[in-house]
């Protein structure tokens, strides 16, 4: 990342930040970390938004809903425990169907939080952004899982007593990523280093963004609560647990009911003395509210019973966006802080020498602080335990200051966006390091020497593809990873092969060495060379389309391998697989900066070209739209928006042998009404019927339908199973862990189904065969006995 920083821009409202990026420079550049690639997306993106939470939450939203709340999803993972429940029962050989993990084990994932095990040697804690908790007893060159597969994934905050007791804080405070979607349901408690947790309490805390001990009574346990970000109210501030976890009560109300904790600190000579840091952010369907009158800075002296704000030489005005504070633990009356603005640029770095009494701005730079437009995503300070004087600041770089905090200078050899740092007691200058790419650790005190992980399988995925010649090749987009190609079997590393944050990316279906791989907003490029350079780059200089979504849809024609299909808010066709393009459609949506509506997005989403008829192409998009054509784009037709749900089309899936079969999937919550989650037209996109029902409430972001009649979805809870004509649902498979599942790829000569998860990388199974669903059905199923198709597995 980010290598375009500029598409991080936080605006106030959703459209004026589109019309705003035009004229934002870059603030911050990166060097690369290893495997990273400069984005081939050079100039300003013409996309939705700026981030993939912008696209992942829009989606989600799209039902008209203001809130993702922890409520939503809690309601709907019980529901997909009933269905898995039922389908043990009805169809155990469904249901105990395994998922094997494939990869990759060394890209990594965003890293939030670390804890240091101060009694064994070498053994780390991590929280990873969304995907649990993870242990490492080598100092962090390997990790393995410390956090049930079926628990909530999204993690903010991880710590230990020094009798090695584990909290867990869950829910991620940083709104970006993604993962401001998946919010938490409070803190969990491991009294025997990560092999079995207790929920201990703040469930409607929806993140925890950190913990603070008390060195002189371990029982007095602080946490800072984030709060929902998409609604005021609930669980926020500081809260305080005397009784080791077993209970909590705020000893901090925040300011206003938008504002949460983001930081509290205990000073180590004195506990009385406490510090904690508050922020103010609302995140609503089209604005952004990421500052305000609560952003502020406290001090406790009487063991958080009572608490102050700290003003003096501090700014009082509203234009604050987050803070991030540190002590130094060798002197403690040695405060750093630093906050951002509203709409998200560095303002201003401080320091105080006497405790929190007064403060002086330092000279510290916005290029010094490598914040760029989105100190938001960073929030946090470091400082070295055995000199004052030794700071790190968070950013796009990781920066370094040995005067105090009198100016700042880059630290390279890691990769881009950091958000935790911890000191080993037990190794003099050993550090470790956790951000956007995974974990590192440095013996050099942080100054360089940085090594990253070896094994680290918590990436977060948006696509995969499987090389048609041999399933065991696969590659995928990964958030912040960029594109990676992975062909060494179950659990191996796998390789980058460009991209700034990785996307769609695919492989030719008759020769594996030619592979499309694109960034955020469709800067895509064709190699020749399994991914590698030399790269022909496809996008705004080769095809036609005013905007273009975060994922940008880009697929092989099935019956053609040479025909092509690119999408922004217009469709392109390519017949020279790649090389040139030309535009089939008119812009096939109603949105866009300039749309009067106020809808500020308007892109092409999905596509697909059916398998029996190369005439014939299926269109969805971001603003609810499905569209078809049976002759190759000469005449587009709209299907009549009263049959459909209105919310973002996810995916659109052709029958394997019939044009006129075709899905599509929506994203959303029902939100108490009937709409669909996945939909079938049986004439060819004229008419359209809701085959969803008995899935659970949740987005529904892929779906296969297979050769021999049977259907498969992803969604946010896992993956379900029905046949060609929906109705009876069934989970598929055991030991998929509850992330998000982001996209599915089916190999159909292997009956091999591949998942990307956002958070725990891609997994795979073996779909079963079930002899009622066959070729011999109906190639238009009106009344198919879908129990009997489903029973018939059982016996596969």
């Amino acid at each position: 990342m980010k290598l375009t920083l500029i598409r991080r821009y936080r605006g106030l409202t959703m459209t004026a930040a589109v019309a705003l990026l035009a004229t934002v420079a870059l603030t911050a550049s990166s060097t690369p970390g290893p495997t990273q690639e400069v984005s081939l997306a050079t100039s300003t993106p013409t996309g939705p938004m700026e981030l993939p939470d912008e696209w992942m939450t829009a989606q989600r939203m799209s039902d008209g809903s203001t809130d993702l709340s922890t409520a939503k999803y809690t309601k709907a993972r019980g529901e997909a425990d009933l269905v898995a429940a039922h389908t043990r029962k009805a169809y155990r050989h469904l249901a105990e169907r395994p998922w094997s993990f494939f990869g990759p084990s060394n890209i990594g994932g965003r890293v939030v939080d670390i804890a240091v095990d101060p009694q064994v040697p070498d053994q780390v804690f991590i929280a990873a952004a969304s995907g649990g908790i993870w242990r490492s007893g080598d100092a962090g060159a390997t990790f393995e899982t410390a956090w049930p597969d079926d628990g909530t994934q999204s993690m903010g905050a991880v710590a230990m007593t020094s009798d090695g007791v584990l909290f867990a804080g869950t829910g991620e405070a940083q709104p970006g990523g993604g993962s401001i979607t998946f919010g938490g349901d409070g803190i969990y408690r491991s009294t025997d280093r990560g092999k079995t947790w207790r929920h201990v309490g703040l469930r409607d805390s929806h993140a925890i963004a950190r913990f603070a001990i008390d060195p002189t009574d371990e029982d007095r346990i602080f946490a800072a609560a984030s709060g929902n970000l998409f609604k005021p109210g609930g669980q926020r501030g500081v809260y305080l647990s005397e009784n080791g976890g077993d209970s909590w009560r705020q000893v901090l109300a925040p300011p206003n009911p938008t504002t949460g904790a983001t930081e509290v600190l205990i000073d180590p000579t004195n506990p009385r003395r406490m510090y904690a840091a508050m922020w103010d952010h609302l995140r609503e369907p089209h604005q952004r509210t990421y500052g305000g009158p609560g952003s502020s800075l406290w001090r406790s002296d009487d063991g958080g019973r009572t608490w102050q704000r700290m003003t003096n030489g501090l700014p009082t005005d509203a234009d604050q966006g987050r803070w991030g504070l540190a002590l130094a633990p060798n002197d403690p009356q040695r405060l750093y802080a630093y906050v951002g603005t509203a709409l998200g640029p560095f303002r201003a770095f401080y320091r105080s020498d006497d405790g929190g009494d007064t403060w002086t701005q330092t000279p510290v730079t916005a290029g010094q602080a490598s914040q760029s437009t989105f100190s938001w995503w960073f929030g946090k300070l470091f400082v070295d335990p055995t000199n004052a004087d030794h700071v790190f600041l968070t950013g796009v770089n990781l920066m370094r200051s040995t005067n105090g905090a009198q100016s700042f200078s880059s630290v390279g050899g890691v990769h881009a966006d950091q958000h935790t740092m911890r000191w080993d007691p037990k190794v003099p200058g050993r550090v470790y390091l956790g951000n956007d790419g995974g974990f590192y650790r440095s013996e050099a005190n942080g100054a360089g020497g940085w090594v990253k992980s070896t094994y680290e399988p918590y990436t977060q995925f948006y696509t995969v593809d499987v090389a048609e010649t041999d399933p065991v090749l696969k590659v995928g987009g990964a958030q912040d990873n960029g594109c990676n190609r992975g062909y060494t079997g179950v659990g191996g590393p796998w390789s980058a092969i460009g991209c700034g944050d990785g996307l769609q990316v695919i492989i030719h279906p008759e020769d594996p060495t030619i592979v499309f791989g694109c960034s955020q907003y469709g800067s895509c490029y064709r190699s020749e060379n399994s991914g590698a350079a030399p790269r022909q780059t496809i996008g705004a200089g080769q095809t036609t389309s005013a905007r273009r979504n975060w994922l940008t849809p880009l697929q092989f024609d099935p019956s053609d391998p040479d025909v092509m299909y690119y999408a922004g808010n217009i469709v392109n066709r390519s017949t020279d697989n790649g090389r040139t393009w030309t535009p089939i459609s008119p812009d096939l949506t109603g949105g866009g900066p300039n749309d009067p509506s106020g809808y500020p997005w308007g892109t092409i989403t999905t596509i697909a070209a059916a398998p029996s008829d190369g005439d014939t192409l299926y269109v969805g998009t971001d603003d609810g739209r499905l569209w078809w054509t049976d002759d190759l784009g000469g005449t587009w037709h709209q299907v009549d928006p009263a049959q459909l749900p209105g919310t973002w089309v996810t995916r659109v899936a052709v029958h394997p042998t019939d044009e006129d079969i075709a899905y599509a999937t929506f994203s959303g919550f029902r939100s108490g009404s009937d709409r669909p989650h996945v939909m079938i037209t049986r004439d060819g996109g004229r008419t359209w019927s809701d085959i969803g029902q008995g899935l659970p409430d949740a987005p529904v972001n892929s779906i296969v339908p297979t050769a021999d009649g049977l259907l498969l979805v992803g969604t946010d809870v896992g993956v379900f199973m029905s046949a060609w004509n929906g109705g009876e649902w069934a989970a598929l498979g055991t030991d998929l862990p509850q992330a998000p599942v982001m996209y599915l790829r089916y190999h159909e000569p292997t009956r091999q189904l591949t998942s990307a998860t956002f958070g725990r990388g891609v997994y795979d199974l073996t779909v079963p065969r079930c002899p009622a669903a066959s070729t011999k059905l109906p190639l238009k199923p009106t009344g198919v006995g879908v129990v009997g198709v489903l029973s018939s597995c059982k016996k596969a």
